[in-house]
């Protein structure tokens, strides 16, 4: 539990939590997460038409059962809104996880992610800096690394080839993200996701394209004709990891000096960034394989060339993760699969 005993024997304040993109997939299970453990947390999400809303409105009502959540369905380029709200909830930690997500869709609107992943992460690191927030954790995406072919990757190496727009505003959010810690000296995460996978999924996720397309007798579509690997980490892993590096807060060193090898912190600010992945780079078409053993049946293959703006392969190395919180992923693909599946089966009543 997150609620402390201060010295004179009375509980303290549960900790107060801001964490944009509540009714998204991630979002969803870190708020979760920080309710079963006490937390007051307050969510903040555009609820956009990007995939089903019913959806994320299944998610959000779930997470106000709890008494401890409260929410706000607002833009986050509505910087009026937003400030307005934390002011309001003056929250100590912000969690920053929405975002016009989808590395294809930013071929087809590249306009959209301007608009939310530029000017809306800049209105949340205002109101955080406003604040003076104990800590800034933001989300970035494997993409960032682009064109590298150097695996696994690590935060160290250098990732100034992204391919696609949405890897470039995630580049930019990590570098706004930089300036603000050291202008400020405002303790500031962020988090680079490997193919996050899991129950309460997006749609435009690969293992629910899959699942509802064998279940429906659909084909299925296969990039760059199946040869392709991807680091799949699995959602409850994932904010596992964030909830720990919640309370693992970078300082900004003495001297440069004193950064031990591997760290990605700053030599001159409160600033780092962190892989979250499973480590484990699987083969697109074994995870195909998985999916068919268990809902019991054969995709209907369409092999195509690679998608513009994809990558052939991900793959995490999260030591540091390990080294700054004593945790790393571990969930076998195949038992996520299992877990997604009858998720999905339930949800979709089929």
């Amino acid at each position: 539990m997150t609620v402390e005993t201060l010295a004179n024997g009375n509980p303290a304040e549960p900790r107060r939590v801001l964490i944009t993109g509540t009714a998204g997939f991630i979002g969803f299970h870190l708020a979760k997460v920080l309710l079963a453990e006490g937390f007051v947390v307050h969510g903040y999400d555009g609820m956009s038409d990007y995939y089903d809303v019913n959806l994320k409105r299944r998610r959000h009502q779930m997470l106000l059962q709890n008494a401890n959540f409260t929410a706000t369905e607002a833009l986050l380029e509505d910087a009026d809104r937003l400030w307005a709200v934390a002011e309001l909830f003056k929250p100590e930690i912000i969690v920053h996880l929405a975002a016009q997500a989808g590395v294809r869709y930013s071929l087809e609107n590249p306009r959209a992610y301007i608009d939310s992943n530029i000017v809306g992460t800049f209105n949340v690191m205002e109101i955080a800096r406003r604040l003076g927030v104990d800590h800034l954790l933001m989300a970035s995406t494997s993409s960032v690394y682009g064109a590298n072919e150097e695996m696994p990757f690590v935060e160290t190496e250098k990732a100034d080839s992204q391919l696609t727009i949405y890897a470039a505003t995630k580049k930019a959010n990590e570098s706004m993200g930089h300036s603000y810690a050291h202008l400020w000296n405002l303790p500031t995460t962020v988090f680079r996701f490997f193919t996050v996978y899991g129950p309460w999924g997006r749609p435009d996720l690969a293992l629910y394209k899959f699942v509802d397309a064998i279940l429906d007798g659909r084909p299925i579509d296969i990039y760059n004709h199946g040869e392709m690997a991807r680091d799949f980490t699995y959602v409850d892993d994932l904010v596992r990891g964030i909830r720990l590096l919640i309370d693992t807060p970078p300082v900004r060193p003495d001297v440069p000096s004193g950064i031990r090898d591997g760290d990605s912190l700053s030599p001159v600010a409160p600033f780092r960034i962190v892989n979250i992945g499973n480590s484990d780079k699987v083969r697109l078409l074994d995870f195909i394989d998985a999916i068919e053993e268990e809902v019991g049946i054969k995709a209907v293959r369409n092999y195509m060339p690679m998608q513009k703006g994809d990558v052939p392969a991900t793959w995490a190395n999260a030591s540091l993760l390990a080294e700054l919180t004593g945790y790393q992923p571990k969930t076998n693909f195949r038992d996520g699969i299992r877990q997604f599946v009858a998720w999905y089966r339930d949800y979709a009543n089929k």
